[in-house]
């Protein structure tokens, strides 16, 4: 009869064999998992990267294309002399009214008084104010009108510290209209005041 001890030696050494086979097993799938583990940072890691430059250069075009919009250059705004910029309020040169009136209109205000803070602050600036009708009414009637005009927005140029050698008047009537036409649009573009400086930028 075999005894203990050797059934259990037995017993013993066939397990061993088996741990010594398993030990390789366990040890390729760890390098297996190590290696998906790898792969799963270098993806999230070239993703990454990817997006954020996408999106600066997404946002770099539209900051490129926001500055040409608003009429700069690398970050510039416009550097000339605000009388000759097309964007200020001073490009407004032109006032209508309404007729037979000599009334500023509440929404020209702005730009007429805009027109007398420049003046304040340029006093060798001279411009003239020229009074316009449109065909209705005497020519005499027309010439007065044109001037009552002329003189309303004079008045307020000069409340915002323009001085009386700075603005001069002139009255036209009729005699020079916007637009030619007997009809109401008409008449409308020629009951107006232009402000008219030296070289008329």
């Amino acid at each position: 009869m075999v005894s203990l001890n050797l059934i259990k030696i037995v017993l013993g050494i066939t397990t061993m064999k088996k741990i010594h086979l398993f030990i390789p097993v366990l040890f390729v799938s760890a390098l297996w998992l190590a290696g998906c583990a790898n792969d799963s940072e270098i993806k999230k890691d070239e993703v990454v990267p990817i997006a954020t430059e996408s999106l600066s250069d997404s946002t770099e075009d539209l900051s490129d294309a926001g500055a040409t919009a608003l009429g700069m250059s690398d970050g510039m705004m416009y550097e000339g002399d605000e009388l000759t910029d097309p964007s200020s309020i001073l490009a407004t040169r032109v006032f209508y009214f309404k007729f037979d009136s000599s009334e500023i209109e509440e929404d020209d205000r702005t730009a007429i008084e805009a027109h007398g803070n420049y003046l304040a602050k340029h006093p060798d600036t001279v411009v003239t104010l020229e009074g316009h009708t449109d065909e209705q009414g005497a020519r005499e009637y027309n010439l007065a009108l044109g001037e009552r005009r002329a003189n309303t927005v004079k008045n307020l140029i000069l409340l915002m510290g323009a001085t009386e050698d700075q603005v001069k008047v002139v009255s036209y009537g009729e005699e020079h209209p916007a637009v030619e036409g007997h009809n109401i649009s008409a008449w409308k573009l020629n009951r107006r005041v232009e402000i008219v400086y030296p070289s008329n930028p």
